[in-house]
């Protein structure tokens, strides 16, 4: 016990130790090349202001809006049927993974902590939702990667395709995970009609709220922007700290031990630029793969990784959002690998063997990617997110009520 307890106090003191060396490290290497840190402070600022906050503010706005009128609550009873057997999380999940599949990054943590701050789920709870709910929208895979990095729109139904399956999988896979921390009675079901059910809790969560409509706005505006701004921040910090590191050859050095990997696995040694850069940013790192000379499939395959994976851009923001909230980084980072190796893996798989099926799941991509910081393109942009959401909600509503219908059958049939 002594020698354990001694152990955590050096892995503590020499995390300190490497934090306060970075910190410093990044410091220095910005003074030394400001010109550098100022261009692509610039980009990233860009790339926040023209995609990052039109694209996210109102769907931030509209999930609070939701909670506190009680609407995610109804929900929530409804798909408790379908959620809680699969996913082994309560129904509300729903509204953070069709949120997530519709908006992308970081939609469902900034819900899920949400949940988790207004005790909806356990902590266990979420971390297993925010396992398989993050996820990117169609859109950047359709249409940014698909169209605007490979050029071949037909590849965005394998990527897409690819990308959701194995979220679903590390969602089956998490279910099982801290089942010691549980504390949902599974003998414990819920009687009583279930439409009855959705809207008393509608009615309790709006009576426990309190605020006015009035207030409710405001305060959801004032949480939407805190959260917009928080992860410009680190946009913007990310995009400098990968010139730097580009800057200095680090990524060169790394380049090289990635290369040693993608041998082991027979793939090309020059898509390992696009592997260090995916690591830590994903729009970089797709770009790089689609430019790659190498295969077509393994090209593919690597960007799916890298889309599955998300980048250390995007896992400081959902850090940035769940930290006060209880919610542990250490499992969201295993399911982001394991998302990474199976979304490669399914890609492959529908390139391949089941490319004909693929073909038949391709969709044309309608929105105009050169004019993003458009009004036009964000109304119809914003049209479709809100579509899919209704979308997604109402299949996976339809199968929780004939789960819940099948689960009444089979008990009144046994008795």
């Amino acid at each position: 016990m002594q020698i354990w307890g001694r152990g955590r106090r050096y892995r503590s003191r020499l995390l300190a130790y490497f934090m306060a060396f970075s910190a410093v490290f990044i410091t220095v290497s910005m003074v030394t090349y400001p010109k550098d840190a100022f261009d692509s402070a610039i980009q990233g600022l860009n790339l926040w202001w023209n995609v990052v906050f039109p694209s996210l503010l109102p769907f931030f706005i509209l999930s609070e809006i939701l909670m506190g009128l009680g609407v995610v609550h109804f929900i929530g009873v409804l798909l408790e049927p379908l959620m809680r057997p699969i996913f082994n999380v309560p129904g509300i999940g729903a509204f953070a993974m069709s949120m997530g599949l519709a908006s992308g990054y970081p939609m469902d943590a900034v819900i899920t902590c949400k949940f988790r701050k207004n005790q909806m789920c356990t902590a266990v709870e979420a971390e297993r939702l925010l396992s398989f709910t993050n996820t990117a929208d169609p859109l950047f895979m359709f249409g940014a990667v698909a169209v605007g990095m490979f050029g071949m729109p037909e590849l965005g139904a394998a990527i897409a395709l690819a990308h959701y399956l194995s979220s679903f999988l590390v969602g089956v896979i998490f279910r099982f995970h801290g089942r010691s921390r549980d504390s949902y009675n599974k003998e414990v079901i819920p009687k009583g009609n279930i439409l009855a059910r959705a809207f008393r809790a509608l009615y309790r969560a709006r009576q426990e709220d309190k605020r006015s409509p009035g207030q409710l706005l405001g305060d959801s505006v004032k949480s939407s922007m805190n959260t917009i701004l928080l992860i410009g921040g680190f946009i913007i910090l990310f995009s400098v700290f990968l010139r730097i590191l580009s800057v200095l050859g680090i990524t060169d050095i790394t380049a090289i031990i990635s290369s040693a990997a993608l041998g082991l696995i027979g793939f090309s040694p020059n898509l390992s630029s696009a592997v260090v850069s995916g690591f830590f940013e994903i729009d970089i790192g797709a770009l790089a793969a689609s430019q790659a000379n190498a295969p077509l499939l393994q090209k593919v395959a690597i960007t799916s990784a890298i889309i599955a994976w998300s980048g250390l851009s995007v896992h400081g923001q959902v850090a940035s959002i769940v930290i006060e909230s209880g919610i542990r980084m250490g499992p969201y980072m295993v399911a982001r690998l394991l998302h990474a190796i199976l979304a490669m893996g399914i890609t492959i798989l529908l390139l391949g063997p089941a490319y004909n099926v693929t073909k038949l799941l391709s969709i044309p991509v309608t929105l105009n990617l050169a004019q993003t910081n458009s009004l036009s393109f964000w109304l119809v942009r914003m049209e479709q997110v809100g579509y899919q959401i209704c979308v997604l909600l109402a299949i996976l509503l339809t199968l929780s009520i004939a789960f819940h219908i099948a689960r009444g059958l089979y008990s009144y049939i046994s008795r």
